[in-house]
């Protein structure tokens, strides 16, 4: 098992210091956001969408140093994102603290610090966090996107 002060080394420390898109969007295309219970952590997402891509994107984190680090390296990398790309991603991230799965890579390697927390469930929420507000944000979009043209037609 890892030692837990591994994980907070100071690497995670460096990416926590530099979260940036720390502003909500004033017309996101959609927003949601996802709590920890155990520790509190809550973060809370905006995001707008174009031809299946994440074209702007707000956050609002109040989380420990892991949900801290988590929403710094999605937000340097989401803009220009498909949505695709992020599902996968987010899919891998679950699937490295859940399952012993690899950690996601290329641009978004430095989630793979985040990989000695599979040893500890309790923290595994929190380091989602802007997962789950994303992934829940997207499918208000599409949505959205699905129920338009047939509320035009209704008219």
């Amino acid at each position: 098992m890892t030692d837990l002060e591994d994980i907070y080394a100071d690497k995670l420390l460096a990416l926590a210091a530099a979260i940036s898109r720390t502003d909500r969007l004033t017309a996101p295309d959609a927003s949601a956001s996802a709590h920890s219970k155990l520790c509190g952590s809550t973060v809370a997402v905006d995001a707008c969408f174009e031809d299946g891509r994440i074209t702007d994107f707000g956050q609002e984190v109040k989380a420990c140093l892991l949900g801290q680090a988590t929403a710094s390296v999605v937000a340097r990398e989401i803009v220009g994102t498909p949505i695709e790309e992020f599902r996968e991603v987010a899919a891998q991230m679950r699937e490295m603290l859940k399952a012993g799965g690899e950690p996601p890579g290329g641009r978004w390697a430095d989630l793979s610090l985040l990989e000695p927390v599979r040893d500890y469930r309790a923290r595994h929420a929190s380091t989602l966090l802007v997962f789950d507000a994303l992934e829940e944000a997207i499918d208000k979009y599409e949505a959205g996107k699905t129920d338009a043209p047939a509320a035009a037609a209704g008219q």
